[in-house]
């Protein structure tokens, strides 16, 4: 059983009445900014209230599907209604050990550099990063899948020598620094000056713009959105299974797929 840290509260929802809810979501953390509005408008429409939810990356909530996780002492649900992910290995590993049927493309996304208001280091490319007065805060590939799309830049722009000099030397001299929930410690760094750039989700910049927080998104040389993929699947023994594919319904709805626009993401289901 992993243990979740303490100070990713904000990323747990609906501990109050985790064995009464009436539908339980493991939601890929970069969603965190919409929750609030997508479920108010699913609560809207299909009257469900009890809603536990968790905004952690989806490779820590993968693991806690397989093992089981605890918060503060406190054991968390299992296995989710609902379990969403930017990697479609995690669904394929689901599917192989029998806990889900079938899963569906239902978001994209772009990825971006964070930077502090001004970018006064004038980063302007992934090479950028490698410098040696730079410092990166970065997503770890093990458990957050936007890490594994940033290696895949390195690998086309640069090559493993970039890789290596950003991912493994820099973290050695300790200007490259992971995180364990990017969402929340790279702005956080950013914004007490411990970090010069960091790798985030273009939803999150303009999140932290929207917030007023002086920071700034700088666009890099590749475009991953027609490769970034957000998976979604029902559990196949869901706690709450008709609740499930009801949300599972409402997601690909024009109505969810226009919030999700609203906060940045490429919507699947709805073109211009």
């Amino acid at each position: 059983m992993i243990e979740i840290p303490e100070d990713r509260g904000k990323d747990i929802h609906g501990l109050e009445y985790p064995d009464e809810a009436e539908l339980i979501l493991f939601m890929a953390g970069n969603q965190f900014m919409v929750m609030d509005e997508l479920l108010q408008a699913f609560r809207e429409e299909y009257g469900i209230e009890k809603i536990f939810y968790e905004t952690l990356p989806p490779g820590l909530l993968l693991k806690q599907i397989l093992e089981g996780a605890k918060y503060r002492d406190v054991v968390l649900p299992q296995i989710p209604d609902v379990y969403s992910s930017v990697s479609e290995d995690s669904m394929k590993l689901l599917k192989e050990k029998g806990l889900i049927d079938d899963y569906f493309v239902y978001l994209h996304n772009r990825i971006v550099l964070m930077v502090p208001k001004g970018n006064p280091k004038r980063i302007r490319s992934i090479f950028d990063l490698a410098r040696d007065d730079i410092v990166v805060s970065h997503p770890n590939p093990e458990n957050e899948d936007i890490g594994k799309y940033i290696v895949q830049m390195y690998l086309e722009v640069g090559g493993e020598k970039l890789r290596r000099k950003i991912m493994e030397k820099k973290a050695r001299e300790g200007t490259t620094i992971y995180t364990l929930v990017h969402h929340r410690e790279t702005p956080e760094r950013i914004l007490k000056g411990k970090a010069d750039a960091g790798w985030v989700w273009a939803t999150e910049a303009i999140y932290a713009r929207m917030k007023g927080l002086p920071v700034e998104m700088v666009e890099v040389e590749i475009d991953m959105s027609d490769r970034v993929n957000y998976y979604i699947a029902k559990l196949k023994n869901a706690p709450n299974p008709e609740n499930a594919e009801a949300f599972l319904e409402f997601i690909k709805s024009e109505k969810a797929q226009r919030i999700y626009q609203k906060y940045g993401f490429v919507p699947h289901f709805v073109r211009e």
